[in-house]
């Protein structure tokens, strides 16, 4: 992941392209905070939940934007975002995250929503960063009532 930034950086400033350029140093100043954090390079895994943790700052930013009328900062914040979102695995689909789920249930034996935690901790052990955790949660939430 950190290879495919870095030779997307090159590319950005070869193609003069200053919206790239400033995303990818954004997300690679980002992800070298994590490392001092955490004392050691981060894995693909870890590079991704700094991606996603910079994707919903964008999308907070834009909120706040939309709410004081500033259309310009939003445009921004929109591309900003899709140019962080490809970098993102690809996403599971409703049905696939709703298969892994009672795959889990049904493995966990979980009856009651007081198994809820056991079930999410399991499903985002399975399918990483490829669902949002909000997402399981709901569906967990859905699935033991």
């Amino acid at each position: 992941m950190l290879n495919r930034l870095n030779s997307d950086l090159k590319d950005a400033m070869r193609q003069k392209d200053e919206l790239k350029l400033e995303v990818i140093r954004m997300i690679k100043s980002d992800i070298k905070y994590k490392e001092i954090e955490v004392l050691h390079p981060l894995s693909d895994d870890e590079i991704i939940s700094v991606i996603q943790k910079a994707i919903k700052g964008r999308e907070q930013a834009n909120d706040m934007f939309k709410q004081g009328n500033r259309p310009d900062l939003i445009e921004k914040g929109e591309k900003e975002i899709e140019v962080l979102k490809q970098y993102l695995p690809q996403a599971l689909s409703d049905e696939e995250l709703t298969q892994v789920i009672d795959q889990v249930i049904t493995e966990i034996g979980a009856k009651t929503i007081k198994e809820m935690g056991a079930v999410i901790k399991t499903v985002k052990e399975r399918v990483g960063s490829r669902a949002d955790g909000s997402a399981i949660s709901s569906k967990v939430k859905l699935r033991l009532s």
